[in-house]
């Protein structure tokens, strides 16, 4: 089910996930409304920063994982069936959630404990309203980027310029929506437990 544009026609930056994933639902809010009680944005992290996705687009070597201190990628959920969409990843976009699931995330079962995943499911709306970055994470000490911005402005609210901490944080009494061992998400939204 494809509720975006195309891969291709995505607005998209390397390296800002979650502004990605904002402006895919800023996209489903404006052209689709109707479906995006359906849609989330879905924090990816742990307690250590260290989590590993497999299938990356960046080409790594071998079988290898990537090991991000986090990760942002759009969940619609509907009538049963669950879709990733991940401007990241090499698989399918979108990609229906047990594929992703079985290839990206794999298990955290033969993982060593620090690099158990954790998700934090906020609903697009939700996303939408509250969210804010400054980009500050992307620049080190001298103020130099790590990656080139995007093109647009910083996306902040009324009152915020900056919260981005608070969506990566895997604490419950911090920040927006609710939050899921890897194996807890799947079972909720793909009514499975085989990962």
């Amino acid at each position: 089910m494809n509720i975006t544009p195309s891969r291709d026609d995505c607005v998209y930056t390397s390296c800002y996930c979650e502004e990605n994933v904002w402006k895919l639902c800023e996209f489903i809010k404006a052209e689709k409304p109707e479906m995006l009680g359906e849609v989330f944005a879905v924090f990816i992290s742990n307690d250590d920063r260290m989590i590993p996705l497999w299938k990356w687009k960046s080409g790594r070597e071998g079988d290898e994982p990537a090991i991000w201190d986090y990760h942002v990628i759009l969940l619609y959920a509907s009538r049963g069936q669950s879709w990733i969409y991940d401007l990241d990843s090499e698989l399918p976009f979108p990609c229906p959630l047990m594929l992703y699931a079985r290839l990206a995330f794999r298990s955290d079962r033969h993982l060593k404990p620090t690099f158990h995943r954790k998700l934090r499911v906020v609903s697009a709306d939700g996303f939408l309203l509250t969210f804010a970055s400054d980009r500050s994470h992307m620049k080190d000490n001298e103020g130099a980027w790590h990656s080139p911005p995007p093109p647009y402005p910083c996306i902040h609210t009324p009152n915020c310029s900056m919260n981005l901490e608070d969506f990566i944080s895997m604490e419950s009494s911090v920040g927006w929506g609710q939050i899921f061992s890897l194996s807890h998400f799947i079972q909720q939204y793909a009514h499975s437990n085989t990962i």
